[in-house]
Order: C-alpha cells, then structure tokens, then sequence
C-alpha cells in the first residue's frame, strides 16, 4: 500500500526536527545567560496542546480538503506554476492578517486563540501553544480557492507560513536590518504582538509580511519591554482550563445576561465587551 502525503503535510513533518533542535539550542543558550525566559512546567503545556491540536488537525484536515476541492471546482480558472505559488503566498498572508485579526476582535474566536497568547513566558515552545479547535481556518482559506489558486498549493503555502512564524518566538534575536523590520513580521515585531501593555494589545498580526499592518493602521514598534501574558493572566497549568478559560467565561457573561442583544454581544463583540448601564433618569 502507497502512503500519499499532501506538500502540507511533508513541510509540516519535516520541519519537526528543526523545531526540536532550535528549541533545544535556544534552551541552552538562555541557560547559559541565565535570562531565565523559561518555565518546565510551562514548556509542557506547550507541547501537550501542540500535540492534541496535531491530532485535531489529523481528523479535521481531510473535511478542510474536501470543502477546499468542491469550492475549486466552482471556479472556472486556475493558477498554474510559479503564478500559482507566488499568487498563493500572498494571498495566504493577507487572509492570515484577517484571521488573525479576527481572532483578537471576535471574542468566540478570541476563545481558541487566546491559548495561544495565555503563557507569560515567550521562547520557540510557545509557538507551537496551539488551541484544541481547529475548525476556525476554514471560512478565510476558502477566500484564496476563489482567487484559482489549488488547495494543495493553498495548503502547503499556509504550511510554509506556520513554519516560518514559529522562528519569531524568540527572545535571542533583536531588531534586524531597518527594510527587513519594515517589510517582514521579525521577533521584535511579534514580542510586541504577545505584550499585555496597553499599546501592544490589538497589534502586528501579519504572518510573514507586517506590511499588512502598516496598511490597516495596526502597527505598533517594540519599545518598553514586553510582559508577555493577558492582561489578567490565568496563573495555572491545567491543560483543560488553559483550552477552556475563555470559553468558560463567556458562557457565564450569557448566563448573566439581561437580553438576548446582550448575550449575543458576550459571544460576537471584543474581549472585555460589556453592555452600556443603563440610564437613570433623574426626577427635576
């Protein structure tokens, strides 16, 4: 029997050693200076979502296909070569500015996404921190089918930028060469994307390219150091309550809402959304 992988899958497996490795090099490097930018226990947690969401990905992955192929076959074009390729990589960058743009903006979807963002640490295992939910990708991917590009180019272009994000969770490396910062997401870039300070929230959500975010005004410089973590952190490594805290929270707003407006705007408006008091009016 043949065992056919798809590009996605090949890029995503082999790219399994050089995380390891880098992340092993990194860990003997902090040690070495002693800067103290991780926690076992934390490290754990990261790899045990990573390892949950790959089994996730596994089940969910041939549905993900499947839509992607009928869609394709909607379209009365397509992208062949190196035009595909190169129509691919971008477009995947730009839909992954709004995914996860809208990931930070829609609080059901901040629900997966905030796993991600939840450890107060910041090094090459955070990266693979990922959320038990899977499904979320989906409706932005089916967006670059429509431009003809082949969901197998799609796929193994959205695998690329994966990899490529993961070598941007890092402290040991400071601000690079002025057109690099201004052109590519770097780890300056997106330690200030993992900030809780008030003028990190909200910001640098490219992929590769930042260019996005100078487009859409959500650019923001690394300047004060970075404390990494939410704004109210949850200060536990149970791997159940890091997947579900937030989901968990907004089933509580709903149960405390006074209407349905409200409870619609506990799943569907930002974090930390609460509904206007209401006005008293004041006898004259």
């Amino acid at each position: 029997m043949v065992i056919r992988m798809s590009l996605a899958s090949v890029i995503l497996w082999a790219s399994v050693p050089v995380f390891a490795l880098g992340a092993l090099a990194e860990v003997y490097v902090v040690r070495r200076r002693r800067s103290g930018g991780f926690d076992r226990r934390d490290s754990l947690v990261n790899l045990a979502t990573a390892l949950v969401n790959q089994l996730m990905g596994l089940a969910w992955g041939g549905i993900e296909l499947a839509a992607l192929l009928w869609l394709q076959g909607l379209v009365p074009w397509h992208l062949d070569g190196t035009v595909a390729w190169i129509v691919g990589m971008v477009a995947v960058d730009l839909v992954y500015y709004w995914y996860h743009r809208s990931h930070h903006e829609i609080r059901v979807l901040w629900a997966v996404h905030v796993v991600h963002h939840s450890s107060e640490k910041y090094n090459l295992s955070v990266a693979v921190r990922q959320p038990f939910v899977v499904v979320t990708t989906l409706p932005f991917l089916l967006a670059v089918v429509l431009l003809s590009v082949s969901p197998r180019i799609l796929m193994a272009c959205f695998a690329i930028n994966l990899v490529y994000q993961f070598f941007i969770h890092t402290e040991l490396v400071d601000k690079l060469w002025a057109p690099i910062e201004y052109v590519f997401n770097t780890p300056s870039h997106h330690r200030a994307h993992h900030g809780s300070q008030e003028q990190y929230l909200d910001k640098n959500y490219g992929g590769i390219l930042i260019v996005w975010d100078r487009l859409f005004g959500t650019f923001e410089p690394e300047g004060e150091r970075v404390r990494y973590g939410l704004t109210k952190n949850i200060d536990t490594y149970n791997l159940l309550k890091v997947e579900t805290h937030e989901l968990v929270a907004i089933l509580r707003d709903i149960r405390s809402a006074a209407s349905w407006r409200e409870a619609l705007g506990y799943v569907f408006r930002g974090p930390g959304w609460t509904p206007r008091p209401a006005l008293v009016e004041v006898a004259a």
